[in-house]
């Protein structure tokens, strides 16, 4: 067997099972996540969890098919490990970076839904302050004359 196709195996092997490894794991760990930016609605944490696991299977699968082929054939068992590191280097820096970037939007939406829950003020009111015109510290006013 040439070793380009045995490079190519491997490849999409090991891509597809990190792939799928992370996909698992954002699964698991970021439905609490999804819950809490989502106000405990279980429902729709468990449905933006989905739609999420697609998009990140559609995009780093596809991603792994076009960064398939390699530009010279891989004669020797070096340029096979060359091959494959370089290839899952690459795949990993994309997951990583789809993974910051779906965590940095997430906290976005949870930092908002938080200060939106929290919109009371600090401390509760102590006094009124009295109208204009009225307190201490104001104007005196004039009176004309004869009134």
């Amino acid at each position: 067997m040439d070793l380009t196709v045995v490079t190519y195996v491997a490849y999409l092997l090991i891509s597809v099972g990190l792939t799928v490894w992370v996909a698992r794991t954002l699964t698991k760990n970021g439905r609490i996540f999804l819950a809490d930016v989502l106000k405990g609605n279980e429902k729709l944490a468990d449905a933006v969890n989905h739609l999420l696991v697609v998009g990140f299977y559609l995009v780093n699968l596809g991603f792994v098919a076009l960064y398939l082929k390699t530009a010279d054939a891989v004669t020797q068992t070096r340029g096979l490990f060359e091959a494959l590191s370089v290839k899952i280097g690459v795949v990993l820096l994309v997951l990583g970076v789809m993974h910051l970037g779906n965590v940095y939007v997430l906290n976005k939406i949870r930092r908002r839904s938080v200060m939106e829950r929290e919109q009371t003020p600090p401390v509760p009111p102590q006094a009124w302050t009295p109208q204009a015109g009225t307190g201490p510290w104001s104007a005196p006013t004039t009176r004309p004359a004869g009134a």
